[in-house]
């Protein structure tokens, strides 16, 4: 039971990394981003191609140097994805706010671009996923054999949720946001530049896509240029019944 218990906590900590960044785009801009699924395999990619270049350098070997592989690729796959998604909103998405039809199609093109994309840089063919060997095996706990790498989901989930929380509860950049959502002409009539913080949010949530990709592809053991489309219905799901804009939702409804 508690072997279970800890797999099925790490799916859904797994499920939240990806929902999180949806329920900042869907919930807080009401903006509905079918390319959220794409970013997600974007971020699945360029981990995915981090952790093979170290693997090739032979760099990889004690555990500080998994942990500095790990979060290497985790960094790199939030910065590539966060930049993405800031040209996704600058150019595209920025042009339909409030149309929820034009969303739709257009952010569903993106999602075609985008992942054939993947299929030129990367291929068309699915690739096994490099694990650290730090993350791999389990622990034996009073004849209790807890895996090591569901615990790290677990431990990642809950740190992201923290600071999700902690960035629009008590910063000034989270006061902005969530005033921008309520009265965008009033926030903007107070000197503040809300469509600056509007592509910030949407690259976070770009960002958090990322991580939820390298996350769950090390978690399957595998890449494929449309594994995005597979977890994206999910994280609607867990966004629904956790209530729009709700992190502490989606983490629950995850």
């Amino acid at each position: 039971y508690m072997t279970l218990t800890i797999a099925g906590l790490a799916m859904g900590m797994l499920l939240f990394l990806m929902a999180s960044g949806l329920s900042l785009i869907f919930g807080l801009m009401d903006v509905i981003n079918f390319a959220h699924g794409a970013l997600f395999s974007w971020g699945a990619y360029v981990g995915f191609t981090v952790f093979r270049w170290m693997e090739n350098q032979e760099v990889a070997h004690s555990v500080l140097q998994n942990l500095i592989a790990f979060w290497a690729a985790m960094i790199a796959s939030i910065v590539v994805v966060g930049l993405l998604g800031m040209i996704l909103e600058r150019f595209i998405v920025r042009r339909v706010y409030g149309q929820h039809l034009f969303q739709i199609l257009i952010t569903f093109g993106a999602t075609i671009v985008l992942v054939e994309l993947i299929r030129v840089f990367w291929g068309p063919n699915d690739e096994v996923m490099p694990v650290p060997a730090t993350f791999q095996g389990n622990w034996d706990i009073l004849d209790v054999i807890v895996l090591r790498y569901p615990i790290l989901c677990i431990l990642i989930g809950l740190a992201v949720y923290g600071l999700i929380q902690l960035v629009l509860k008590r910063t000034k950049v989270g006061t902005v946001v969530r005033a921008g959502v309520e009265n965008r002409e009033m926030v903007q009539a107070m000197g503040h530049n809300i469509f600056l913080y509007f592509t910030l949010v949407f690259a976070s949530g770009a960002g958090l896509a990322a991580l939820g990709g390298v996350a769950i592809a090390m978690f399957s053991l595998q890449v494929y240029p449309d594994m995005g489309s597979t977890y994206l219905l999910f994280a609607f799901i867990v966004v629904i019944i956790g209530g729009l804009g709700s992190i502490t939702g989606s983490l629950l409804g995850a």
